[in-house]
């Protein structure tokens, strides 16, 4: 099978769905499918050989990010690639040309619903309005988009019930999770260096990983950190590093907090072994892959009680969930005591979303858009 996967962000934009993107296609590529990348075009030191690149400028509202500059007329592009299937990631303007092709080559087309993107455009757009108007104005376009495509596929059930209750009706709706490395990531990794260059021996350790942004509400965990005895490693760069490092300062935290900048997909598994928990205060996360890559190397996990952390933590058993300041404190200092049980059940959680497991899944997707596309174009006498 030969997949075009389209998406609004991409090398060198490092992100949850780029992540994904690259999972999956290492995934398929292993078991002798191609994977085409459609991504829009960065600075020339960054393009990557084999991409298909639109031409494209910097997101102003948000670093790292790049915006397809419209008009651009590649249709000659995707008839040239002939994929048998269209994977849009995103729902921006990537999507709305995936779905043009899609329509107008009659090519399949499935779409992975990564981002909440009515929260994010609170913290991001460009033009500024009434959260409510925003979010009026974000479901009148996703419910347009969401009908167009032949197959969406959530990371959790959650997120999938979450579109419904916004009165979106796909063609197809399935859960799909983006596997975790657990090959990659596991217990047993030297991590002595990471010790000694941060200074934590003799202390217990907390990791936190991802993107630093506004929506992932690290600053409830900066908090947290005036009443907890260990050191916190925050893992990743982002647009609000900036004012999260000012909080540590207001806060007199910096011999408890570290910002460690960008850590490498080599390094990353070992940053987890250094730790003894990681956490996350984000309601953001359609699925929160940094915590499966912490549960696949052992760690107990704190995390907000939203969304997706909400279906794949059970409080109290794989790790801990928290609601608010004074919860988050209270979940951070049982996770640093977890039992074995915790731990075991933790990377148990773990294996059941590895990739293997999940790519089968995706496969299955592919299937089902074909299907569908064929019956649609049966139905309306196009075949």
């Amino acid at each position: 099978m030969k997949i075009a996967m389209m998406t609004d962000s991409y090398y060198p934009t490092r992100d949850g769905v780029v992540t994904s993107i690259t999972i999956i296609k290492e995934s398929l590529e292993k078991l002798g499918h191609e994977v085409v990348v459609i991504a829009p075009e960065p600075e020339p030191e960054f393009r990557q050989e084999g991409v298909y690149y639109y031409p494209a400028v910097r997101f102003k509202s948000y670093e790292g990010y790049y915006v397809p500059v419209w008009p651009s007329n590649k249709r000659r592009m995707m008839k040239e690639i002939a994929p048998d299937v269209i994977h849009i990631h995103g729902v921006a303007t990537m999507a709305v040309r995936g779905l043009f092709a899609g329509r107008n080559l009659k090519i399949p087309t499935v779409m992975t619903f990564h981002t909440m993107v009515d929260d994010a455009a609170l913290y991001y757009s460009p033009i500024k309005m009434k959260p409510e108007t925003m979010q009026k104005l974000v479901w009148i376009y996703l419910r347009q988009v969401l009908k167009r495509v032949d197959v969406i596929v959530t990371p959790t059930e959650c997120i999938g019930e979450e579109i419904l209750s916004h009165g979106a009706v796909p063609k197809n709706l399935v859960t799909v999770p983006t596997g975790a490395k657990t090959d990659v990531f596991h217990p047993g990794l030297p991590y002595s260096d990471i010790t000694e260059k941060y200074g934590l021996a003799g202390s217990k350790v907390m990791v936190h990983v991802g993107r630093i942004s506004y929506e992932k509400n690290l600053d409830m965990v900066i908090r947290a950190m005036k009443h907890i005895d260990a050191r916190l490693l925050v893992v990743g760069k982002g647009p609000a590093r900036e004012d999260m490092e000012k909080l540590v300062r207001e806060l007199g935290l910096e011999d408890k907090v570290t910002f460690t900048g960008f850590v490498s997909d080599e390094d990353l598994p070992r940053y987890y072994n250094a730790a003894d928990m990681v956490v996350s205060a984000s309601k953001f996360e359609t699925q929160g892959l940094t915590i499966l890559e912490a549960m696949a190397t052992g760690k107990p996990v704190a995390c907000r009680n939203g969304r997706a952390f909400a279906e794949i933590v059970k409080d109290g058993v794989n790790g801990y969930l928290f609601d608010d300041d004074e919860s988050c404190v209270e979940a951070i200092r049982k996770c640093l005591d977890a039992p074995e049980e915790v731990r075991e059940a933790s990377m148990r959680t773990a294996s059941e979303n590895s990739r293997e497991k999940s790519i089968e899944k995706y496969i299955a997707a592919y299937q089902l858009a074909i299907d569908t596309k064929r019956k649609t174009l049966a139905q309306k006498g196009k075949l």
